[in-house]
């Protein structure tokens, strides 16, 4: 077995530079500032062993605060504490920074706008932040429509990238280097499209263009060191979301540009607003060699889905308890974006009713805007304490939260309001575990050490073994490889009818295996 790269640049690196000998491996990105959503994200690199990849934008945190009221170094020591509390080493934490131009200041003339930009990525470096993204491709004040042309965005974002390096020379010394991704296609960060129409997939022909005009502007503001250390190009594979629409990822349309990757430097395509995507469609686009899939608007959607069936168990459970002072999360919520609208008024249109259910269910997810209201913060600990404080039956998470039942049933999930938020959010994060097949490479090894370790002491370790298979069964049915699903989740399912013959305690897991077998059954034929 091969060593594991030291520390979570290397690993970024390995999984790269294995992807583009078309391995089917990628790496998934949480652009996400949202407490729950970074503690659900620390606890899934733990499970998959994986690094904890994590980036802010240049809207959400930035050394005047961001919406999020954090600075680079104040969001980098939130990570890294959630990350030490739940057992993630510090070199198994890899900080981006996305969209890192002149985006927050672009109402401002562009040189003006530049410099903030730039003592954006220098507080990002000296944070530790080791991925930046530069981004100079949106228009400022007194740029001419519709914005800076190709040339122009490749020498702004060189600019930058000569401030990070300057900023780079005051690390310690044996600091990981920078690594980069740059673009000149490049969505509006939280991506949305306002559009009916699809977007058009990145032009094949372009690639090596784009890359020239961001070579020569490196070598012209002397950093043409940090030339090979660009990861990755930002491009548009097709994909895209709106308030009520997905574009899915389309392979056909994309096949001419997951050809054109390039020999030098030695990158990968970073996908943008992959949210909703279809798992198999993820698979697919790492597949092509969009080996960096970013997600964040789905992970707060999730959030919000949880928190509003959780308030729905609340009103079941004590709607009639005397006493207790029920939450108001939901009002809680539309306040806030009444008395605020600047996060949402651009994006949703139509009548009062439309505008209404858009604020809180549009797939666009603005709503994530006002989670740290004070008022809407007070509610949530209103629903935590209230539900924390009384036992929730199971029956009620059934109704409300089918997707958690039968962890909850088989005792593996608490119903504790935060760890049923968390495990929530988790449910999105494992399909982007499976599409970079993470998950598949931990748990195929895992399960070669355990059928070695099972014929010395079955007692012992048959019940890892088969867990393991039941894990693979769900990662391949999230890839579409329903033969091998079914042969995973066989083996699965027999070794835990074996268990459950001493142990009562399987008999959670064998229904939810069977169940799988079921649903694998009617969708696909047995060979």
């Amino acid at each position: 077995m091969e060593p594991q790269p030291k520390n979570a640049s290397e690993r970024l690196l390995d999984i790269i530079s294995r992807n583009r000998r078309c391995e089917r491996v990628g790496v998934y990105a949480v652009c996400s500032a949202h407490p729950s959503v970074i503690a659900a994200a620390v606890r899934q690199a733990v499970e998959d062993e994986s690094v904890l990849h994590v980036e802010s934008t240049s809207s959400q945190v930035n050394q005047s605060g961001g919406y999020t009221g954090q600075t680079p170094s104040q969001f980098a020591e939130f990570v890294h504490s959630v990350a030490q509390h739940a057992g993630l080493p510090r070199n198994r934490v890899l900080l981006g920074g996305d969209h890192l131009g002149p985006y927050p200041w672009r109402e401002l003339p562009w040189d003006v706008a530049l410099r903030n930009a730039s003592e954006l990525v220098c507080s990002c470096v000296r944070a530790g932040y080791k991925k930046i993204h530069l981004d100079a491709s949106m228009a400022c004040a007194d740029d001419a429509t519709p914005g800076p042309d190709q040339r122009t965005i490749a020498q702004r974002a060189a600019i930058l990238c000569r401030a990070a390096e300057s900023a780079a020379e005051d690390l310690p010394q044996g600091s990981s280097p920078l690594l980069y991704v740059i673009g000149t296609e490049v969505p509006a960060p939280g991506g949305e499209s306002l559009s009916g129409a699809p977007p058009s997939v990145s032009a094949a022909e372009e690639i090596h263009h784009t890359l020239e005009l961001f070579r020569a502007a490196f070598d012209d503001q002397k950093v043409a060191a940090a030339w090979e250390r660009v990861i990755g190009m930002v491009v548009q594979p097709g994909v895209e979301f709106g308030e009520e629409v997905i574009f899915d990822y389309d392979g056909q349309k994309a096949m001419a540009l997951s050809s054109a990757l390039p020999k030098v430097p030695a990158l990968v395509y970073e996908a943008h607003s992959t949210d909703y995507q279809k798992p198999a469609a993820l698979a697919k686009m790492v597949e092509d060699h969009f080996a960096i899939l970013k997600v964040g608007p789905w992970l707060t959607f999730a959030f919000r889905e949880a928190v509003f069936a959780l308030g729905a168990i609340e009103r079941e459970l004590l709607a009639y308890r005397r006493g207790v002072r029920l939450s108001q999360v939901r009002e809680a919520l539309e306040a806030a974006m009444l008395r605020n609208p600047v996060y949402w008024r651009s994006y949703y249109h139509g009548s009062e009713d439309e505008t209404h259910l858009a604020r809180i269910y549009g797939y666009s997810d603005r709503c994530r805007y006002y989670w740290g209201d004070l008022e809407v913060q007070q509610e949530l600990a209103q629903l935590r304490a209230n539900l924390d404080t009384c036992p929730v039956p199971p029956a009620l998470c059934s109704q409300y939260l089918p997707s958690q039942y039968e962890a909850i049933r088989s005792g593996q999930l608490p119903t504790h309001a935060e760890e049923m938020i968390q495990e929530h959010i988790r449910i999105v994060l494992r399909i982007y575990v499976a599409a970079c097949d993470q998950a598949r490479q931990h748990d195929e090894e895992a399960l070669k050490i355990d059928r070695q370790l099972a014929q010395q002491n079955p007692t012992v370790y048959l019940p890892d073994m088969a867990m393991m298979l039941s894990n693979l069964g769900r990662v391949d049915r999230l890839q579409n490889r329903m033969d091998e699903a079914r042969v995973h989740y066989e083996e699965a399912l027999s070794l835990l009818r074996q268990l459950l013959q001493g142990d009562s305690k399987y008999a959670g897991e064998v229904a939810r295996v069977q169940a799988s077998l079921e649903e694998l059954s009617s969708r696909t034929p047995s060979r």
